[in-house]
């Protein structure tokens, strides 16, 4: 069996379908963001990042650790990706406007650690995300996501 030199990457595949670089370097952030929560929670034990964090997200659940690091990671690497107006997570009350001078043409809703509540029970959990572009003449709201899934650029 030979090793393919040539293996099509996430970031290739986005380039060759959409030509959109800041696409590109959207997806690149989501994709490093999921890697350093997948590290986060495989040495979940080790680091002691069970247990309740001692907040209230913003569907009244009780926030884990890995939740709050999960969802810090995420908004890290989403902020400082450049091309990001607006997020909104499953675990801010208010969304997060992106300040001006790092602000692009997309909007991102997230849950960034899907099914932590049952992660004690060594259950699979995961990260779910939504794509919006900026309205046209938008500085970049909420109502720039609250849109029908037919105008979502990818989940």
């Amino acid at each position: 069996e030979s090793i393919d030199v040539d293996a099509k990457t996430l970031n290739r595949f986005v380039m060759a379908c959409t030509h959109d670089h800041s696409l590109c370097i959207l997806m690149n952030a989501i994709g490093t963001s999921c890697k350093l929560i997948t590290s986060a929670v495989q040495r979940a034990g080790v680091a002691k990042l069970y247990g309740l964090a001692g907040e209230v997200n913003s569907t009244g659940d009780d926030q884990k650790k890995l939740d709050v690091l999960s969802n810090d990671m995420m908004i890290n690497a989403l902020v400082n990706s450049g091309v990001c107006s607006v997020l909104v997570s499953e675990e801010n009350e208010e969304p997060i406007i992106v300040p001006p001078g790092k602000a692009g043409k997309f909007c991102v809703a997230f849950d960034p650690l899907d099914g932590s509540s049952n992660i004690d029970c060594n259950v699979s959990v995961g990260t779910i995300f939504s794509v919006y572009e900026r309205k046209p003449g938008s500085n970049g709201t909420v109502d720039d996501l609250l849109r029908s899934g037919m105008e979502c650029v990818c989940a």
